[in-house]
């Protein structure tokens, strides 16, 4: 599913509203015609919705996802993923511990355009790393991120993380894939070439690092790009199985 499809941005359209768009034909913003009776719809609401249209196709064309991010409600956000796919910013950290005012991030791994690359703390991790991979990405997609990895990383080093972000713990909750990343990696089949390590291990291996263990960096840096990789897949898994569920059983199966 795509932003195109989308009417629920407009003040006035909500989930019904937008549905009965759907089932009258209107799929997309270039079938809109205020003319057409539907219910819910009046003028008022018809003119709010050309007015949206007209300012989403020029924010669209310029790549304006933040525009998007703050006018779709925060569960619907899932529907930015479809167009701004290539340039998502997939990213996990590893810490020493969960308390981000005491612990520290070791290693954070960013996955973008098919290439993965990990800052590692004491080496590159600095904050203008970090604002600099922030800065080149149109959306953010993480698990757990905007609870876990977001503040923690905003506490450690200072910035402010404003890029647009989809948590994928909300939507895989939405379609019946609850507790965390490695469980529902298990559910939908997601492959892992370490499937026995933990965040306990990450923890672990950052210390035996510290005591001189070069290999156990290798190791964790391993298990961190792993994490980032595989959530591109299940962002591809989650927001595809979403489509079905919301948009395609109205409109047969179009795009």
């Amino acid at each position: 599913m795509r932003i195109e499809n989308s009417f629920i941005p407009v003040e006035g359209v909500g989930e019904t509203t937008e549905r009965r768009l759907w089932e009258r034909g209107v799929h997309t913003w270039e079938e809109f015609d205020p003319a057409v009776d539907v219910a819910g719809v009046g003028s008022t609401t018809a003119d709010r919705i050309e007015s949206f249209i007209a300012e989403a196709r020029t924010r669209l064309d310029d790549g304006d996802a933040a525009y998007f991010d703050r006018r779709f409600p925060s569960g619907e956000r899932w529907r930015l993923y479809e167009d701004f796919r290539e340039g998502t910013c997939f990213f996990d950290i590893e810490t020493t511990g969960l308390d981000e005012h005491r612990d520290r991030v070791t290693t954070v791994s960013f996955h973008q355009d098919g290439e993965t690359t990990t800052l590692v703390a004491g080496d590159d991790l600095t904050a203008a790393r970090l604002r600099e991979r922030f800065r080149e990405a149109d959306l953010l997609a993480t698990f757990n991120g905007a609870r876990f990895d977001v503040p923690f990383l905003e506490t450690s080093f200072g910035i402010e993380v404003d890029t647009p972000h989809l948590d994928l713990m909300y939507p895989c909750k939405r379609i019946g894939l609850s507790g965390g990343l490695k469980p529902i990696e298990r559910q939908l089949g997601i492959d892992r070439d370490r499937p026995d390590l933990s965040g306990r291990d990450a923890v672990r291996l950052w210390h035996e690092y510290e005591r001189g263990d070069d290999g156990a960096l290798e190791t964790l840096v391993s298990y961190n790009r792993e994490d980032t990789e595989n959530l591109r897949t299940l962002a591809d898994t989650v927001c595809e199985s979403l489509h079905r569920d919301v948009f395609a059983p109205v409109v047969g199966g179009s795009d």
